[in-house]
């Protein structure tokens, strides 16, 4: 239906950055949020047509349509948390409790290329958690001395939570889940060379596989890989050097992808990987369309790619203007 063509996005105002709705079809955009304070950790739950989100220490709501917004849980003062994700019945938040060292880390150091390594080496404490959207009830899953981040509930299966181990890829086994009940974490993706790595997961649509950029080793040999939860197989599609991507996506028919591509400075150090892609399986491999011209793109943005609804257009990230947009290139050559 046409309203499911809404996608949430943050924009600054005089007010402070504030959510905003544009209708993918009429580009009309709408400003849903007006509270002062810097936002965080947008989650849009489709069935509740709220949007969850962080302002400082506190979690807020908002709905969508009639902007109606709603105190959720505030994070205690000797607790950093932030939340990053909704399960499928849209009744638990999920997020993580850090410590104030990995806060000063940070603030010392507030570019990632020095203090990436920096929190991978405190090994610091981290706490799963989830946060009940109508009683405001926090419940803590997991701890470990470990960089516990990315979190992403499953889109199909409200129990299962998806969150990685972060850090240098080369030095982690970063894909893991966690049933929310059960709370007995479970290895995804276990590295078997030197300088394997895995990241940058994300589920397919329907639940069923956990996808993944996997190179082995590192820089070398590039796939995507899927890992399918109900059989434990792993599927690969192989990538030549230049159609790296940072990140990919799947379409919501599950047939085709998306990625972002990247520049030399990247792990493929591709020498013409500046593209937004579209991917279609061939056996073992991917063929690859060029779709955008990324060669004037700042890539310190990472594009992000997306599917619209249809799975006719890629939505993506981009500075090759001058400034921080969105923007979507259709897939048909012919009306590009």
């Amino acid at each position: 239906d046409k309203k499911g063509w809404l996608m949430v996005f943050y924009g600054s105002t005089p007010n402070g950055t504030q959510l905003f709705t544009v209708d993918l079809k009429s580009k009309n955009i709408v400003q849903i949020t007006n509270k002062s304070g810097e936002k965080s950790g947008e989650i849009v739950g489709v069935k509740t047509r709220k949007v969850y989100y962080r302002i400082n220490d506190s979690i807020f709501s908002t709905h969508i349509d009639t902007h109606k917004t709603a105190f959720i849980f505030k994070f205690p003062t000797d607790k950093m948390g932030s939340i990053a994700t909704l399960n499928a019945d849209e009744t638990m938040l999920g997020g993580v409790i850090s410590s104030k060292e990995e806060q000063e880390i940070v603030k010392k150091y507030p570019e990632k290329k020095d203090f990436f390594d920096r929190i991978y080496d405190a090994k610091l404490k981290r706490t799963l958690i989830t946060i009940d959207v109508k009683t405001g009830n926090l419940t803590e899953l997991f701890s470990e001395n470990a960089w516990l981040n990315h979190e992403q509930f499953s889109p199909t299966d409200p129990k299962l939570f998806m969150y990685c181990h972060e850090g240098p890829w080369h030095k982690v086994d970063r894909i893991w889940a966690i049933n929310i009940e059960t709370k007995m974490p479970k290895l995804i993706h276990k590295r078997t060379v030197n300088m394997e790595i895995a990241g940058h997961e994300f589920f397919s649509p329907e639940g069923k596989t956990i996808w993944f950029d996997l190179q082995i080793p590192r820089g070398e040999t590039f796939y995507l890989a899927g890992k399918n939860l109900e059989n434990g197989e792993e599927k690969r599609y192989a990538l030549k050097r230049d159609e790296w991507s940072i990140h990919y996506n799947i379409a919501p028919d599950l047939k085709t992808f998306a990625g972002d591509g990247g520049n030399d400075g990247q792990v493929a150090h591709a020498k013409d990987g500046r593209w937004i892609y579209h991917f279609v399986p061939n056996g073992d491999h991917f063929e690859s369309t060029k779709l955008v011209n990324m060669k004037n793109h700042n890539y310190k943005l990472e594009p992000n790619v997306h599917f619209s609804p249809d799975g006719k257009w890629i939505i993506f990230r981009a500075n090759f203007e001058g400034n921080s947009q969105v923007y979507a290139v259709e897939i048909d050559k012919s009306k590009q």
